[in-house]
C-alpha cells in the first residue's frame, strides 16, 4: 500500500499511557535508570522447569526439544535406554541464559517415596513440573503429583511418544486406523490411569518430541503461559520453540509490548548533549539479534527446524524476505532509522502531548520515533518470515501458505 510521506507514527494509546505513569520527572538519567530498570527485571527473570519421569519415557529427548536441539547436538541432554540421570542435571537455554530445563532422576524405582524424592531433588527451586511417560501413568506419577501439588507447586502430565505409538497402532489394524480417535481413547486411557490413582481431572497432553508441531505441544505451551505470572510467562514465550503460526503471534504479541522501553532507551541516548542518533545503533542491534533469534531465524535455529522436518536449511532460508531478515546489519539499520528521522519532527507531536518529558527533547522525539518505528516494523516482519519458514517446514495448509514476500505494514496514518 503506498503511503503518504506526510503520514505519522501510529502509536497504540496504551503505549503513550504507560510511558506518561512511568515519567514522573524531567531528568533524563533519573527517567533512562527507571526504563532500565524494567528491561533488566525482563532480562533477569529466571525460568526453572522440572522434567521427571520413569526411566526410558524420553525426558532428555523432551528436554531437548523444548531448547531447540535435537539429541545428537553438542550441548543436548543425553539420551538412551537407561537411566542416564542420577542427580538434578540443569540445562541452559542456548539464548536465554535465566531459563533451566532440569533434567530429574527417574522415578519408577521399588523404593521411590514421592516427599522425599522433592526434597532430595531441592522442588523449592522449579517453577513447575512436568511429569513424563511414554506408556501408561503409574502410582508413582500420582504420588508425586499429589506432594508437588502439597508443595504449593503446578504438575503437568505429559504423554510421550505419541509419534511412535501411532505408527504401532496403524500397523496392526491398517484398514480400521483413524488418527484422531486413536488420539481420543489414549488420551482418556491416560486420565483414568491417573483417576484409578485418586487424581481428579487430570490435565494431559499428548506430545512427540520429534513432531513438537503436532498433537497437544501447542496446548501445553498455551497452559503453562496462562499459569506463570507476567515477566514468567514472556520468558517461557520467548524460551519455546515457535511450532504454529499461532505461537508465533503470541511471541510477537509479548514482544511487542515492550518495544516502547527500548525507543524510548534510544530517546535518552539520542537527548544527551553531543550524542547523535547512530549511538542507538549497537544498542537497537542488540535488540534486533534477539527478535531473529527468538522467531528461530538465525542460522543455528533454522538448522535444528531443517532437521526436524527433514528439509534443506537453504529451502527454509529462502523464505525469509523481510529487509532485516536478509540483512542484518548496522548499515540497513542505519537506513531504516535515518528514513523514519526524515518525518520524526511531525511525528514526535504524538507523543510529547502524552509524555511531557519529550516536549522539551526533541533530538529525542525525534530519535524515539525512529527507533519505534524500526522495532515496530523489524517484529512484524519476522514474524511473517517466521511464518513462512514455518509453511515450508510443515506444509500446514490453512496458517501461512498464503502469505508473499511484501514489506511489512509499517504502521503509518494519514489525516
Amino acid at each position: 500500500m503506498q503511503r503518504s510521506a506526510m503520514n505519522t507514527l501510529e502509536i497504540p494509546e496504551h503505549d503513550l499511557k504507560e510511558m506518561g505513569s512511568l515519567i514522573q520527572s524531567r531528568v533524563v538519567l533519573e527517567v533512562s535508570k527507571q526504563v532500565q530498570s524494567l528491561l533488566d527485571s525482563l532480562d533477569t527473570t529466571t525460568l526453572d522447569i522440572a522434567v521427571t519421569g520413569e526411566s526410558g519415557a524420553g525426558k532428555s529427548t523432551f528436554i531437548n526439544a523444548l531448547r531447540g536441539l535435537h539429541d545428537g547436538d553438542a550441548h543436548a541432554a543425553l539420551t538412551g535406554v537407561i537411566e542416564t540421570t542420577v542427580s538434578p542435571t540443569p540445562y541452559q537455554h542456548p539464548h536465554l541464559p535465566n531459563v533451566q530445563l532440569w533434567d530429574l532422576p527417574g522415578i519408577g524405582t521399588p523404593c521411590f517415596q514421592a516427599e522425599t524424592y522433592l526434597h532430595q531433588t531441592s522442588f523449592e527451586r522449579y517453577d513447575f513440573f512436568i511429569i513424563v511417560a511414554s506408556e501408561r501413568f503409574r502410582q508413582s506419577h500420582a504420588q508425586l503429583a499429589r506432594a508437588v501439588k502439597a508443595m504449593g507447586k503446578h504438575f503437568y502430565f505429559v504423554r510421550s511418544k505419541v509419534d511412535q505409538d501411532l505408527r504401532a497402532t496403524q500397523r496392526r489394524r491398517p484398514s480400521r486406523f483413524q488418527e484422531a480417535q486413536v488420539l481420543r481413547e489414549m488420551k482418556e486411557d491416560c486420565q483414568r490411569q491417573l483417576e484409578r490413582e485418586g487424581l481428579a481431572s487430570p490435565k494431559v497432553f499428548l506430545v512427540s518430541s520429534f513432531e513438537l508441531h503436532r498433537f497437544d505441544f501447542p496446548l501445553l505451551q498455551d497452559t503453562l503461559a496462562e499459569e506463570l505470572e507476567d515477566q514468567k510467562r514472556h520468558v517461557l514465550l520467548l524460551s519455546f520453540p515457535s511450532v504454529t503460526a499461532a505461537a508465533v503471534q503470541k511471541k510477537k504479541n509479548s514482544l511487542r509490548r515492550h518495544i516502547w522501553k527500548k525507543a524510548l532507551m534510544a530517546c535518552f541516548v539520542s537527548a544527551l548533549p553531543g550524542l547523535p542518533i547512530h549511538l542507538n545503533i549497537p544498542m537497537l542491534m542488540n535488540t534486533l539479534v534477539s527478535y531473529r533469534r527468538n522467531f528461530g531465524l538465525d542460522d543455528a535455529s533454522l538448522g535444528t527446524l531443517a532437521f526436524a522436518a527433514s528439509k534443506p536449511p537453504s529451502e527454509l532460508k529462502s523464505q525469509i524476505c523481510s529487509t532485516l531478515g536478509k540483512d542484518l546489519s548496522e548499515n540497513a539499520v542505519h537506513s531504516i532509522l535515518s528514513q523514519a528521522a526524515i518525518y520524526g519532527q511531525m511525528a514526535a507531536r504524538l507523543v510529547k502531548n502524552k509524555v511531557p518529558l519529550l516536549d522539551n527533547l526533541v533530538a529525542g522525539g525525534v530519535s524515539f520515533v525512529a527507533a519505534y518505528y524500526l522495532l515496530h516494523t523489524a517484529l512484524d516482519s519476522f514474524a511473517q518470515d517466521a511464518q513462512r519458514v514455518l509453511e515450508k517446514a510443515y506444509g500446514f495448509e490453512d496458517e501461512a501458505q498464503a502469505m508473499l514476500c511484501y514489506p511489512p505494514d509499517p504502521g503509518f496514518l494519514f489525516d
